[in-house]
């Protein structure tokens, strides 16, 4: 597969605050002091029950090419770094350690998805790009999964690259949007790097530089007759764009040996006209073409159309999801969560608010799933101290951290770590699995580890994210000394 980040340098992507932060650390003697960092994300898009983790392949290319040219560092020199710091960042090698949650899986608010260990210059510089990495596809991801489960099981094609917030929107965003669920792509640059199917076959554009819409599609179904698929809404859907398609499917497509493979609906009541549709073509002798509607579609429009009883067969969507126009930010944030020591102990940190959502779970960390034995479903994560285990052979007692007093002892279960260890001492030791795994792999997760109910649109049953007893008593500990100061 090809890769667009293979000819970037995008080492200087990044807040300027880094910089004048990893300067001051350099300054004062902490370049080699060792930080913990964590990634997570505080609500769910669109007020959703999960949502989608993607973005990781990248983050990783990202992070392997790391390196500071002489154009950076002048302009740094420009902006008033010392030449000590400058020296540093012309010989800057990558050693940290990064665990983050593979592709495809659900994510849920408040538990580590990056976790980042190293130099804390390291790993302050990289904030920007693990969370605008991180945030955009796993957005994108989110919102397809809820078009795509909106849609049951007809195809959902992302049509989005025009409306996109410029061209690396467009690529990743279509990148994501297969790993949330989509089918395939109008981007046919994504086919070339990532494997995302393109699909595509004509615009309106075709349709008025013939004569006439019969013209139009007569050629058009000459040069595509295996794969023909014609847009009947330039004019009249139902007085000219069905009885022209329908002529040249007989005229141009039955001869050659073929079978029309549908028609697209851009405009209108789509509902009203794709009824219609159905039963002109049904009348004519084609039941098996497919009926595709696209125009500014979203799960809300989706799930309201086949509500009313629209035959349609596929979607594409476009801007609506590109730009995830409901719940345009992810909002995932980088905090410190932990400092080692000179003397190998480690010392957590936490950041305090007056809004309890903002406060942070100190200490390195891991996380954990848990699923049923029984059915396979999840049944809460656990975020637990990093060198912590849950054995699940004996009883586990779950506990809200904020309602304390709300408690659960489960059994019959299996723990399942969710962060993966992807870079070691600054190598990439963790090979990405090919796109279409990650979507397989969604897709069961989607449908086979959550139930419905976190599943719904309106007012989706709350999941759990958990403490360990262990770690919730650290958060606790930091929290009193505080309050004591």
């Amino acid at each position: 597969m090809g890769n667009t980040l293979e000819s970037r340098n995008l080492t200087m992507l990044m807040d300027f605050y880094e910089l004048t932060m990893a300067n001051g650390y350099f300054q004062n003697g902490m370049k080699n002091k060792i930080a913990w960092f964590d990634m997570f994300f505080r609500q769910v898009p669109d007020n959703g029950g999960f949502a989608i983790m993607a973005g990781v392949r990248q983050l990783l290319d990202y992070l392997q090419n790391l390196s500071f040219t002489e154009k950076d560092l002048a302009l740094l020199k420009k902006k008033g770094f010392g030449d000590e710091f400058l020296d540093y960042l012309r010989h800057f090698k990558f050693s940290c350690d990064i665990w983050a949650v593979p592709e495809g899986t659900p994510i849920f608010p408040g538990e580590p998805i990056v976790t980042v260990r190293g130099p804390v210059i390291q790993a302050q510089l990289i904030e920007t790009m693990v969370l605008l990495t991180i945030n955009h596809q796993s957005l994108i991801a989110t919102k397809a999964n809820r078009i795509k489960r909106a849609a049951g099981n007809r195809t959902v094609m992302e049509f989005g690259s025009r409306r996109a917030q410029g061209f690396d929107a467009a690529i990743y965003g279509a990148r994501a949007a297969y790993i949330g669920g989509c089918d395939a792509t109008a981007c046919a640059l994504d086919e070339r790097d990532y494997g995302v199917p393109a699909v595509g076959t004509m615009a309106h554009s075709w349709v008025q530089l013939f004569d006439n819409e019969l013209d139009a599609f007569l050629a058009y179904a000459r040069q595509y007759p295996d794969n023909c698929i014609l847009l009947v809404d330039t004019y009249n859907v139902l007085k000219s764009g069905i009885p022209n398609a329908i002529e040249a499917f007989n005229r141009e497509v039955l001869p050659r040996g073929f079978r029309p493979k549908g028609i697209r609906i851009d405009s209108g009541d789509i509902t009203y006209l794709s009824k219609k549709a159905r039963k002109m073509l049904d009348d004519a002798g084609f039941p098996d073409c497919q009926i595709c509607a696209s125009n500014s579609l979203d799960e809300e429009l989706i799930r309201d159309m086949l509500v009313q009883g629209a035959k349609v067969d596929s979607f594409g969507v476009g801007e609506r999801l590109i730009t995830a126009a409901s719940a345009p930010v992810f909002g995932g944030v980088y905090k410190i969560s932990a400092v080692e020591e000179d003397d190998g102990s480690m010392t957590p940190k936490i950041k305090i608010s007056e809004n309890v959502s903002k406060i942070t779970n100190p200490c390195a960390k891991t996380v954990y799933r848990l699923f049923d034995k029984d059915t396979g479903k999840a049944i809460a994560d656990v975020v637990t101290l990093h060198d912590e285990t849950i054995d699940d052979t004996k009883p586990y007692e779950l506990f809200d951290p904020v309602y304390t007093w709300k408690r659960k002892t489960v059994t019959n279960f299996v723990a399942k770590p969710l962060l993966v260890k992807m870079f070691e001492s600054g190598k990439k030791i963790y090979d990405c699995p090919e796109i279409e795994d990650s979507r397989v792999y969604c897709r069961k997760q989607v449908e086979e580890t959550l139930w419905d109910e976190i599943k719904r649109f309106e007012n989706p049953h709350k999941y759990y994210v958990d403490l360990s007893q262990k770690l919730w008593e650290e958060k606790d500990k930091l929290l009193k000394a505080h309050a004591g100061k």
